[in-house]
């Protein structure tokens, strides 16, 4: 069915959510998991790829900071291209770019061909918040965005799990060039049902640049770089923490992944619909960032109890990666009229920056054996971010101060 704002009458399931909002929200969630698809197949096929190719684990590992470093550089001009075209538009684009880089992923001959592909598949990284921000912004009432952005955002988790599970075993039937490939087909299936499903844009306008970024903004391209960093550091390390330190096998950390994934989708439903409340949103940021802080230090202890890592995993994902969710719904709150699409970006380019910076940090400690050293800089870098937030909504918050 067309996604346009003439369902508004027709309403289906709880709180009143109308038919155009389900089918919208399915279809922007579907463009979230694409738009990392490529980096969580390479995280769960790697070790195929890395026989199969013969290409060294560092080179691996860079695809990781080539993939995010690219869409870090990108978002800005993704930003402003959103605004100036249209979130259809940029939504089949970044379905589209989102299966070529799927497709030449799994026709690398080598480290270079793979590493081109990977930097392609920040393309789809920059366009996905900026283009599904704007595409809730033009459909979804103010009431319900910040649910609406939950579960978007949540699309994020559910490509990790298509990557680690069902793309996993197809790979061990068809190889991991067949798996990307088949990804690739269901990314260009996405791009066509965007195409049909979405009301047609507006003509293209000149929409004025919005640099350096300003107010709100500043704060939550800061948060959300430290954010990322201890995200990412999390994500990339947790499984080997697990089987190096913990002496848990290969499925038991592949659980802890799960786990952390399965409490960030959990996480950002939940309090993307408390940040609905507009005089609670500005707080939640630092709140979540605090409790993130309790979970790392979790990990720091874990060494010396082991049980503790389950705990500290659903805490990173309930409250670290539920937190960039709620800072989507903070851009829109505070983002100015036709500028939600580069204040998106800028938010999007400090987290991705995190991810590409975050990883190497903690490598450098992990590759000495000390991963209690390296989930204390976790703790640090949530706990550096909780002092943005925190210090961003108290000054919001004093007379006279409008922080856009």
């Amino acid at each position: 069915m067309t996604v346009g704002p003439r369902d508004a009458g027709k309403t289906e399931g709880a709180g009143g959510r109308t038919r155009g909002e389900v089918a919208l929200t399915a279809l922007l969630t579907c463009a979230m998991a694409f738009s990392m698809m490529q980096l969580f197949l390479l995280g769960a096929l790697g070790p195929r790829i890395v026989g199969d190719l013969e290409v060294s684990p560092t080179v691996l590992g860079l695809t990781t900071t080539v993939g995010f470093g690219a869409a870090a550089l990108l978002s800005p001009v993704g930003g402003r291209v959103v605004d100036r075209v249209g979130p259809r538009r940029c939504l089949v684009a970044l379905l589209g770019a989102s299966a070529a880089a799927l497709a030449l992923i799994g026709a690398a001959p080598g480290a270079g061909f793979l590493l081109a592909a990977v930097a392609l598949g920040g393309l789809p990284q920059a366009l996905a918040n900026p283009a599904t921000n704007k595409a809730i912004l033009a459909v979804v009432p103010e009431a319900r965005r910040g649910r609406a952005t939950g579960r978007k955002q949540s699309g994020v988790q559910l490509g990790a799990f298509a990557a680690g599970l069902p793309l996993s075993a197809l790979a061990g039937l068809v190889g991991w060039r067949g798996a990307l490939w088949t990804a690739a087909v269901a990314a260009v299936i996405a791009a066509v049902w965007a195409a049909r499903a979405l009301p047609v844009d507006p003509p293209p306008r000149f929409t004025p640049t919005a640099w350096p970024p300003r107010g709100a903004i500043v704060w939550l391209s800061a948060y959300s770089l430290l954010l990322g960093s201890g995200i990412a550091s999390v994500n990339t390390y947790l499984a080997l923490y697990g089987t190096e330190r913990l002496g848990i096998g290969p499925t038991g950390a592949g659980a802890l992944v799960a786990v952390l994934g399965i409490a960030g989708i959990a996480g950002r439903l939940g309090w993307s619909k408390a940040a609905d409340a507009p005089g609670r949103a500005p707080w939640l940021p630092g709140g979540l960032a605090g409790c993130a802080v309790a979970a790392a230090l979790l990990l720091a202890v874990s060494a010396h109890a082991r049980p503790l890592v389950w705990l500290a995993a659903v805490g990173v994902g309930i409250f670290a990666v539920a937190a960039n969710a709620v800072s989507m719904v903070l851009v829109m709150q505070r983002a100015a009229p036709g500028r939600a699409g580069q204040d998106s970006a800028l938010v999007s380019a400090g987290f991705f920056a995190g991810f590409a910076l975050g990883p190497p940090l903690f490598g450098s400690l992990a590759s000495s054996g000390r991963y209690d050293v390296g989930w204390l800089l976790v703790a640090v870098e949530f706990a550096a971010a909780g002092a943005v937030a925190l210090w961003w909504a108290a000054r919001e918050r004093r007379p006279g101060v409008v922080d856009r």
